[in-house]
């Protein structure tokens, strides 16, 4: 069993690690928020394994605030693991949630730099192993919105429709994603696997360096995203970060939305969703004893799969009229892929409605559809 205290776990950064860490059966999660009495953390720490110290202060009514949550409630939690270590006579991983802010004079940075100190002179004291970690803007699922993270109130704003205010739309900002910061500290759990990494500073990769323009604006292509259809670039780095992030603070009743449907005697035809570099996906149906398509493109793709129903496809070269058929049930789980320079249609073989998922290579353009009509 290894035994984890977790101050502040009920901070944006908090829930994230509890909602990790209870995935890991051998994992015993003890929480200390500001609600708890100092007097308890003797208790708490009793046999404990690792210390996430995530508690702290940013926002107080008075300045000395800051010195009293963040310097002197990380002093003394620093002498009671010091103690808790000594009676176990093993070592006790301590991982402190500071900021880059400690770089600076500001009451609240230099209130970090000396929580900071109080964790680094613990290194090598009954095999005390203490992390730092300086983090810069971290943004993610469950981040307070109007509170420390621009990041959380734009997302809340714009998936409401709220305005928000850019003042220097241009200002650089560091940031990094609350998934790649738990990742980084569950990795210091004790592990047989793994030995011990080398203590003092550490950072969390990756690092996305933007603007706080550059975020508004994806952010509002996300919320413009479910009329047009195009989810944008989403697929990895900041994009995919922030993407998530945005969809976190959509209230329940927006869960769902609908997309417009092309309806004729033949069936429907339903675009799903639109991407800048990898095409789009549809689906459509087709009545029993229907034909679609009959059609060839020059170097447009696309892949058919089957989901309900029986198909077949027929195929006839343009260069050289040889014909090609091929029948498939929705049982199948098989992929059929139009091939460029052929005509291609798809017929209703069933006595049911045919549905059929569609993946293209590119996005339909009205101007060049590159969609060509065949001979019968």
């Amino acid at each position: 069993m290894i035994r984890v205290l977790i101050t502040g776990s009920d901070g944006f950064i908090g829930r994230n690690l509890i909602a990790h860490l209870k995935t890991r059966p051998e994992v015993e999660i003890r929480c200390f928020t500001r609600r708890d009495s100092t007097d308890c953390l003797p208790s708490l720490l009793w046999g404990v394994d690792v210390v996430y110290h995530l508690a702290g202060v940013n926002r107080p009514l008075e300045p000395d605030e800051f010195r009293e949550g963040n310097h002197r409630l990380t002093r003394l939690l620093c002498t009671l693991v010091h103690i808790e270590a000594k009676r176990l006579a093993r070592s006790i991983s301590f991982v402190f949630s500071s900021s880059t802010h400690a770089e600076f004079e500001s009451e609240y940075g230099v209130s970090k730099r000396l929580a900071e100190n109080e964790v680094l002179a613990l290194a090598g004291l009954n095999g005390i192993r203490p992390y730092v970690f300086r983090l810069p803007n971290v943004f993610g699922k469950w981040c307070k919105p109007n509170y420390n993270s621009f990041v959380a109130t734009f997302c809340h704003n714009i998936a409401r429709d709220f305005p928000i205010d850019i003042h220097k739309p241009n200002a650089n900002v560091t940031l990094v994603y609350i998934d790649d910061v738990i990742r980084e500290f569950v990795r210091l759990l004790p592990s047989p696997e793994v030995g011990p990494d080398p203590t003092g500073f550490r950072v969390v990769q990756p690092e996305y360096n933007s603007s706080v323009g550059e975020v508004a604006e994806l952010l509002r292509q996300f919320r413009k995203s479910r009329s047009t259809l195009n989810v944008g670039d989403v697929g990895g780095g900041l994009a995919r970060a922030l993407y998530s992030t945005y969809l976190s603070y959509l209230q329940p009743n927006e869960f769902a939305y609908s997309v417009p449907r092309y309806q004729d005697s033949r069936g429907v035809f339903v675009e799903m969703v639109k991407t800048p570099r990898s095409g789009q996906f549809s689906y459509f149906t087709a009545k029993p004893g229907v034909t679609r398509g009959r059609h060839y493109h020059h170097t447009k793709t696309e892949k058919f799969l089957v989901i309900s129903g029986r198909a077949l496809f027929s195929f006839v070269s343009v260069a050289t009229n040889d014909a090609h058929e091929i029948e498939v049930s929705g049982e199948d789980g098989t992929i059929v892929e139009s091939i460029p320079g052929w005509i291609h249609e798809v017929s209703n073989l069933g006595a049911n409605d045919l549905v059929v998922a569609i993946w293209a290579n590119e996005i339909f353009d009205r101007n060049l559809p590159d969609t060509f009509p065949g001979a019968r």
